[in-house]
């Protein structure tokens, strides 16, 4: 069984923060969000996979390397236009060959791994397999309709839905996913629309299952996603306390200080975790805050907010809440107090708050 993850959006919700680095590559509790899918799919057996990339395929290369941390081999194919999931599928069908494959997003995170999941498909004849879960407003997302646990029909975005199971960016197939995909025609978006093919394996009558995600899943695609998502993984992670933090120091609840980072004088309040060589001075670090590698943070607070590496925050009166803070920012300020503070910063940008 081989893997294919697409890594090829440019993250337009996302700008500022992807205007230089790729959606897959921000961090989620220190860690870039393409890994957390890697490490499920090689937790589930999977060693060969390929990598679907566009215009940052070079920041992704350099990121991920050729697998060998994770004892996987990865093969990078570009994909030349961003014209659909289904595409990007066809893409990779030298790659793919004749093998089932799991295709999974890179932006997508899911608490309970794809284990389960391969195994029931690797060893079961039916044709594909889609991720569902329960959503609240199904009129957003694309709605699978099931009967006797198969799927019978696929709606993008139904003002009616007949269920409230959501897609999953997760999917398994088998080679005949391509002879679907070539009789597609672009759809109203100017793309090649995945539902699209395997609403066609239902019209062949081709055996179509559903798996249903029982715990949290997150498309890390907007701010408040990556936020949430920043939050759901320090809720649920192991903590550890390796780095320096004098005796004025408070610590309360589940907090990471990593090997290198000095706490001096401050309050942190987990979840939490603080990256290696980070400072942290004078300063009160609230909960759902991962604060990356080399950033010092000096007479400030912040809580609910990811800060990327050798980030800046110094003298801000009133509480940073709910930002994103990109590599090398730095925020500071002037004499006058605001009494809050909301920030979503591109990388090495300055912001002086008055």
């Amino acid at each position: 069984m081989k893997a294919l993850i697409l890594a090829g959006g440019k993250g337009s919700r996302l700008r500022p923060i992807t205007h230089s680095i790729a959606k897959q590559l921000v961090p989620v509790a220190n860690k870039p969000v393409i890994e957390f899918g890697i490490e499920a799919i090689r937790n589930a057996g999977v060693t060969d996979f390929g990598i679907i990339v566009g215009d940052s395929a070079s920041e992704i290369k350099e990121a991920l390397g050729a697998g060998e941390r994770w004892g996987a081999k990865f093969t990078y194919i570009p994909q030349a236009e961003p014209l659909g999931l289904a595409h990007a599928v066809k893409t990779a069908q030298p790659f793919l060959g004749d093998s089932r494959f799991i295709m999974y997003l890179g932006d997508n995170l899911i608490k309970t791994g794809v284990d389960e999941l391969v195994k029931e498909f690797d060893t079961g004849s039916f044709d594909a397999s889609i991720l569902l879960t329960k959503v609240p407003n199904p009129q957003e997302f694309g709605v699978a309709e099931l009967q006797d646990g198969r799927v019978v029909g696929l709606v993008e975005k139904p003002k009616e839905p007949k269920s409230d199971y959501a897609l999953v960016g997760v999917y398994l197939f088998n080679p005949t996913i391509f002879e679907a995909i070539d009789t597609l025609e672009p759809s109203f978006r100017g793309e090649y629309e995945i539902t699209d093919a395997i609403q066609t394996l239902i019209d062949w009558g081709k055996d179509v299952r559903p798996h249903i995600v029982t715990g949290w899943w997150k498309d890390t695609g907007t701010v408040e996603a990556m936020l949430e998502a920043n939050r759901l993984i320090l809720e649920d992670m192991a903590h550890s306390i390796e780095g320096e933090c004098c005796d004025k120091t408070m610590i309360d609840g589940p907090v990471t200080i990593a090997k290198g980072a000095r706490v001096v004088d401050s309050t942190i309040r987990g979840p939490a975790m603080i990256g290696p060589c980070c400072e942290i001075i004078d300063s009160y670090v609230g909960p759902f805050t991962s604060i990356a590698e080399r950033t010092r943070v000096e007479n400030s607070e912040i809580e609910y907010s990811i800060v990327m590496e050798d980030a800046v925050i110094e003298n801000v009166d009133g509480r940073i809440s709910g930002s994103l803070i990109g590599r090398g920012a730095t925020v500071s300020k002037t004499g006058r107090k605001p009494m809050s503070v909301r920030l979503v910063l591109g990388d090495n940008s300055s912001v002086v708050i008055p």
